[in-house]
């Protein structure tokens, strides 16, 4: 199936096959004004974008969930895929590259040969938000596509949070308590079913330029990943 935007002028394609189709949000999905705004701004000014609710990436089959905060302006918001077009995906897919969870060649642009294995990744806001900081209303808002996905995903029994929002997000989406489980880079959580969530710093530009994160210690925490598998 090749679904590409509606309009004729629109050359990018949605990143195929959608692994979870049954649970993405609309191209219009109106539940967050301030949010709809924005896509309606980006859509006048870059008509060749994206610029719609981002939908998952990876193996529907997966074993590791990766949570994402939400598109970038020039990422995947532009590119329709997480983690695509900007400086976080070369450092987050070699690593995934390294530990055997994805093969191919990633481009700035899809489509391209990358492909995951044993896991996919998931945003915990789809849309566009202002400064890269959506509201606690519209993470909240968002918070029903993120669980309908992680419960279609039941051989997900691992999960690692990209920043403190995507942590949040992903704790309450797995039945966890924040009190008791609080962000810490490489933080391991044990949530009511057994799932385990692992806490690392978003690979952003800024984290990686300023040191808050290195590729050693992102490393790290996939191979923590690994090593949970088919122990939880």
């Amino acid at each position: 199936m090749d679904l590409t935007l509606s309009s004729p002028d629109v050359a990018l394609p949605v990143p195929q096959p959608l692994p979870l189709p049954d649970s993405e949000p609309p191209r219009d999905c109106p539940r967050c004004p301030r949010l709809v705004a924005v896509r309606e701004e980006m859509r006048a000014e870059f008509p060749h974008w994206w610029n719609a609710p981002v939908p998952a990436f990876g193996d529907p089959e997966a074993w590791l969930g990766i949570v994402g905060l939400a598109p970038g302006k020039h990422g995947a918001n532009r590119t329709g895929r997480p983690f695509t077009g900007d400086a976080s995906g070369p450092l987050l897919y070699d690593t995934l590259t390294a530990f055997g969870l994805a093969s191919g060649t990633y481009a700035n642009t899809p489509p391209d040969d990358l492909a995951l294995h044993g896991a996919i990744i998931v945003n915990a806001v789809r849309c566009l938000p202002p400064l890269n900081k959506p509201t606690p209303e519209e993470i909240r808002t968002c918070r029903p596509f993120l669980e309908t996905q992680a419960d279609a995903l039941p051989t997900a029994r691992v999960w690692i949070a990209l920043g403190q929002v995507a942590h949040q997000s992903a704790v309450k989406m797995l039945g966890g308590r924040l009190p008791k489980a609080r962000f810490a880079h490489g933080a391991e959580h044990r949530m009511p079913d057994g799932r385990v969530l692992i806490d690392s710093f978003h690979c952003s530009r800024y984290n990686q330029n300023t040191g808050i994160l290195t590729p050693e210690m992102f490393a790290a925490v996939f191979a923590r990943a690994v090593e949970l598998r088919g122990t939880v």
